[in-house]
């Protein structure tokens, strides 16, 4: 019995894997946070990035003639 009180002892006072699981949620949150950022200025910036394009294709089809 005193093996396996020591293997139980040993294994409570072992916080490592706790800190693991902390750090992966730690992780998890901060790339949903990343997500979303970036979601949100490529939705704020479509209309903009639209009108780079709208301008090229206007440059190219001139630049042709």
């Amino acid at each position: 019995m005193s093996v396996f009180r020591k293997a139980a002892m040993r294994f409570s006072g072992n916080e490592s894997g706790a800190t693991a699981v902390e750090y992966g949620l730690i992780l998890g949150l901060m790339t949903l946070a990343l997500i979303g950022a970036v979601s949100a200025t490529g939705t704020g910036t479509s209309a903009q990035w639209q009108g780079v394009s709208d301008d090229v294709t206007g440059a190219m089809s001139s630049a042709g003639t």
